[in-house]
């Protein structure tokens, strides 16, 4: 690990690292890729990111250079929709419409 990984790493442990956040449509989903120490050095990197989304085929992208502590890498709304749907998940007002 280099001088740059661990400064990197120590910014992002404070939230006050850069990142490249990637929004696509198709798939409906954000990915992250960082941390880096500069937003100038994030923005230097996101074209190699949107080119492999690109390749992958996703539709819609929108990029953003933004200071963050992302919790995932990888958000798929569409996977995050259907855990929380159950269908059969009884609620507190179940029955009382029979």
């Amino acid at each position: 690990m280099n001088i740059q990984d661990i400064w990197s790493s120590a910014l992002h442990l404070i939230g006050q690292a850069w990142w490249v956040e990637i929004t696509t449509a198709k798939p409906h989903c954000t990915y992250y890729f960082g941390p880096f120490t500069t937003a100038v050095e994030a923005d230097e990197a996101k074209a190699g990111y949107v080119e492999d989304l690109e390749g992958e085929s996703a539709q819609g992208i929108q990029v953003t250079i933004k200071r963050c502590k992302p919790a995932q890498m990888t958000i798929d709304y569409e996977e995050v929709a259907q855990e929380s749907y159950n269908p059969t998940e009884k609620t507190s007002m179940s029955g009382q419409f029979s």
